[in-house]
């Protein structure tokens, strides 16, 4: 029964794959829970074996479905290359979805309002930002595009440093006048601060306050660097913040400008199979030139040549 299995099948297996359970897995694919079993069934069927083991928390693979999976990201490498080569020459009336996902406070507070630059040239071209905590794994198919501020680890990527930025510390009028301006890195210690919480930390990049000063007093805490930059308008303490969150801040002021900062670079990272698309290249190219021509997002940068994942260690 083997030459029953057909690609909607290992679509479907794919994504429960990838999900690990049906109900996500029938969200991603706008099918019915039903739909989602009776294909995964029917492709166990043509087998003649199970993938999955069925647990009360979800599915999990088993060592058949494992050895299954890869050889069904590579039918599926094959059949987005074949799709994609087919657009190559229609780059006129550039048109499409692109899902870029990236860190909450860069999406909010710098790239959601210069998209429009975009959409002026290519208005054909829709791009979907999804912000997101932690990793997003773009080999996986979870964006087509992931900008983040390390290197990320995923085979068939291609990571490409497009910028560097600064942070530094902020703190309100109101605060400064209750409990006095540090003068040095030392007169941090007596001071409260504004950070992440941290058992809900799911990338080590965002860490940053630790650059500045070792065990900050924290006033209070929240996984949205949004929040934390009103708390700290607010008067509740410092913050450290990225250089492109504070434009158009006046009720910010700098804290030791220059004597407690450090950086964090920008990476843009696309899976191999999608690189030549030429909707995914112009939204590329769109953030690569964006930042390029920001010198706050070029800080002491020299030119860099885009990698593999394998070509490098992970930072």
């Amino acid at each position: 029964m083997f030459d029953t299995l057909n690609w909607d099948d290992l679509r479907v297996f794919l994504h429960a794959a990838r999900a690990g359970n049906l109900s996500q897995t029938a969200k991603r694919l706008r099918l019915d829970h039903s739909t989602v079993s009776r294909r995964i069934a029917q492709m166990e069927a043509s087998l003649g074996t199970a993938v999955f083991e069925r647990h009360r928390t979800g599915l999990r693979l088993n060592e058949i479905g494992e050895r299954l999976l890869r050889h069904a990201e590579k039918v599926e490498s094959a059949i987005i290359a074949i799709h994609e080569e087919a657009s190559i020459g229609d780059t006129e009336g550039l048109a499409g979805t692109v899902r870029l996902a990236t860190m909450e406070g860069i999406a909010s507070l710098y790239l959601a309002q210069r998209f429009s630059a975009l959409r002026k040239t290519m208005p054909q071209l829709t791009v979907e930002l999804v912000t997101s905590a932690q990793t997003v794994y773009v080999h996986k198919r979870e964006a087509d595009l992931f900008v983040s501020f390390f290197q990320p680890p995923g085979p068939g990527l291609i990571s490409e440093r497009i910028g560097k930025f600064g942070l530094g510390l902020y703190a309100s009028r109101s605060y400064l006048d209750s409990h006095g301006a540090p003068e040095s890195l030392r007169d941090l210690e007596q001071h409260w601060f504004v950070s992440y919480i941290e058992d809900l930390i799911q990338v080590d990049s965002v860490r940053w306050l630790d650059d500045v000063i070792e065990e900050p007093r924290i006033a209070f805490h929240s996984n949205s660097m949004i929040a934390q930059m009103n708390a700290a308008a607010g008067g509740l303490g410092i913050v450290l913040l990225p250089s492109f969150a504070i434009a158009g801040r006046p009720d910010l002021i700098p804290v030791l400008p220059g004597l407690a900062s450090t950086s964090r670079e920008v990476w843009l990272n696309v899976h191999s199979d999608l690189q030549f698309a030429p909707r995914i290249r112009a939204v590329r190219a769109f953030l690569r030139n964006t930042l390029k021509n920001d010198p706050d997002m070029q800080l002491g940068l020299a030119p860099m040549p885009q990698m593999r994942t394998a070509d490098c260690k992970n930072p």
